[in-house]
């Protein structure tokens, strides 16, 4: 269908980017339509998923096991869809190990439909050989950060820096922030601390633990703290049980612009790893993050991951800009002197918004916003479509 994009992401992070991306089609053609696989943020928006991502959003090799055979069920529910509808583009959306199983399957049966990847594959921390992967199965890629460019270019992939939709997130919000503490039973004043255990169920079980008992730490020189905890709609109520026992007071917020709201009147932030670092650093906020799976997943991952450096911000300054604790690490005693040390140094928390937030400005490409961007790579694809262009059949195997 030549006015159909297809679009599959299969955690939250990518729903987030896709609904960005999806507004920024609309603008620059008015006739476009959508299918594929989202979350809530696209549900805001219309988009009409296939299935929820609650049953695809899951990482580590122990984590994703149980769920392999339904996860596989999905693979093949997609794939189907793809050729029944013929879309003039098919856009991935982070989540590789999952969108990766979809376009394996695709090329080895032959799909001619242009594929868009956006989000490259993390291969500078580990799995090099997944750029020579990406090359094989996808025609445009689309990079967030600068530096991934060259990592698959050499393997002759075209790959389009078109910067990280975080940077225009927040533009525009405006909300009034009395209101928001208000309608959620927060203190006008107060310490106001924002925990973040991930948005994924098994994140929440690994997590929620640790951070609960850094606050109960924390509490302690802090009489006037409140904790607001962001969740996304598919796990609020096992985010609920979760901190049901916290030993402050606090709430459970759900949707996208009550979590920036939460942001945007939070003095400190305690945060799984990953991209809310960056829309952290855009609110201002200092922050710590933490991560960790199974104890075998952490061993695995202690041998392949290559980075000395987990979070976003780190990477790109090549230093400790945000204190991480990672893997073995992530430990509430070493986590609770880094976030004290945080909270009760206010120069030193403001150094480290004004150092996150210089490396934080590189994320916008020239001359346009990043979804904008995103938007003409995808509209290109979809025009070569339409002009008769088709992708060869494959006649290699997938690495």
């Amino acid at each position: 269908m030549k006015n159909l994009a297809y679009i599959v992401t299969g955690e939250p992070s990518g729903d987030v980017l896709a609904s960005r991306l999806i507004q920024a089609l609309r603008r620059q053609r008015p006739d476009i339509r959508f299918a594929g696989v989202g979350g809530e943020t696209m549900a805001a928006l219309g988009f009409e998923s296939l299935f929820s991502i609650a049953e695809t959003s899951v990482m580590g090799l122990m984590e994703v096991a149980p769920k392999l055979p339904l996860i596989l069920r999905r693979v093949r529910q997609v794939v189907a869809d793809i050729e029944a509808r013929q879309p003039a583009v098919l856009v991935t959306v982070d989540s590789w190990g999952f969108v990766s199983a979809i376009l394996g399957r695709l090329r080895r049966r032959g799909s001619a439909v242009p594929v868009v990847n956006y989000v490259a594959p993390q291969v500078w921390a580990w799995k090099k050989g997944r750029a020579r992967t990406a090359a094989k199965l996808i025609d445009r890629l689309m990079a967030l950060w600068p530096y991934e460019p060259p990592y698959f270019e050499r393997y002759g992939l075209r790959c389009d820096f078109v910067g990280h939709p975080i940077v225009e997130q927040l533009a525009g919000l405006t909300d009034d922030l009395s209101a928001f503490k208000v309608q959620h039973g927060i203190p006008p004043r107060g310490t106001l601390l924002c925990v973040l255990p991930g948005s994924r169920s098994s994140e929440v079980k690994r997590l929620a633990p640790v951070f609960k008992s850094v606050v109960g730490s924390l509490a302690g020189h802090f009489p006037d703290l409140f904790v607001v905890v962001p969740s996304v709609a598919a796990i609020a109520p096992e985010m609920q049980r979760a901190f049901a026992d916290m030993p402050t007071p606090h709430c459970i917020i759900v949707g996208q612009r009550e979590r920036y709201n939460a942001f945007r009147a939070s003095s400190f932030a305690i945060a799984a790893s990953g991209t809310v670092t960056l829309e952290l650093a855009t609110c201002g906020v200092p922050h710590v993050i933490a991560y960790t799976f199974n104890p075998l997943t952490n061993r695995v991952a202690d041998l392949l991951v290559k980075t000395k450096y987990a979070n976003l911000i780190n990477i790109m300054a090549s230093e400790f800009v945000i204190p991480e604790f990672t893997l073995s690490r992530c430990r509430a005693d070493l986590i609770y002197p880094a976030a004290l040390a945080l909270m009760q140094q206010p120069e030193a928390a403001q150094a480290q918004v004004a150092a996150a937030q210089r490396y934080f400005a590189q994320l916008k490409p020239e001359g346009m916003m990043p979804s904008d961007k995103a938007a003409s790579v995808v509209l290109e694809a979809m025009e070569a479509m339409d002009g008769g262009g088709r992708r060869p059949s494959a006649a290699t195997a997938i690495a």
